[in-house]
């Protein structure tokens, strides 16, 4: 006697069974075919614009800042100060001992190897959010050399380090990058060196 396992292959039912099979597997592909389909402009859609990635970098001509002079320029709609440090305003800072500092980092932390006479900094305040002085000529540059913020008194020396005042922190440093001698690209977008 014939199983039904026989029977079906012999009366081509078997065959029916892969078809099936079949038909399912290519439904369920042209359905995930169709939906990365859909997705794929509602992921890339996600992505920053043009405008945005403009602002994530900003690129700064460091040529015309003499030892000792500090310029600002803009980066992500806020201030950025660009100081080239004098050999006395590095000494100065590396003199400091870092138990003394509130927010203790050197000015090594704070620059890049090989380049420690640049400073850059965002310039605002810590405190509450103010654009401190000291990168125009004849501001006041505080008691420590470095900027002075005048809406509460914060006093930052010449690695931009809170000494005095309600500040807690030092002036943020941004990710930058030396792309030659004389430009650096301020934010995102580039990897630090």
């Amino acid at each position: 006697m014939a199983t039904l396992e026989e029977l079906k292959v012999a009366n081509g039912e078997d065959d029916g069974v892969r078809r099936r099979d079949f038909i399912n597997i290519a439904a369920v592909s042209f359905a995930g075919v169709g939906a990365a389909v859909v997705v794929l402009p509602l992921v890339s859609q996600m992505s920053p614009s043009a405008d945005v990635l403009a602002l994530a970098s900003t690129e700064v001509d460091i040529s015309k800042i003499a030892p000792g002079q500090a310029i600002k320029t803009s980066w992500r709609k806020q201030p950025v100060f660009v100081r080239n440090l004098t050999p006395q305003e590095i000494s100065a800072a590396n003199a400091v001992k870092l138990s003394e500092l509130r927010d203790p980092q050197s000015l090594g932390e704070r620059t890049k190897p090989g380049k420690e006479n640049w400073l850059i900094t965002l310039g605002v305040c810590t405190h509450l959010g103010c654009v401190p002085l000291g990168t125009g000529e004849g501001e006041n540059r505080g008691d420590y050399g470095g900027y002075f913020c005048p809406c509460h008194g914060s006093h930052y020396d010449t690695a931009a380090r809170i000494r005095k005042g309600p500040a807690p922190l030092n002036l943020f440093v941004p990710e930058y990058v030396f792309t030659s001698d004389t430009v650096v690209t301020i934010g995102l977008g580039k990897t630090t060196t």
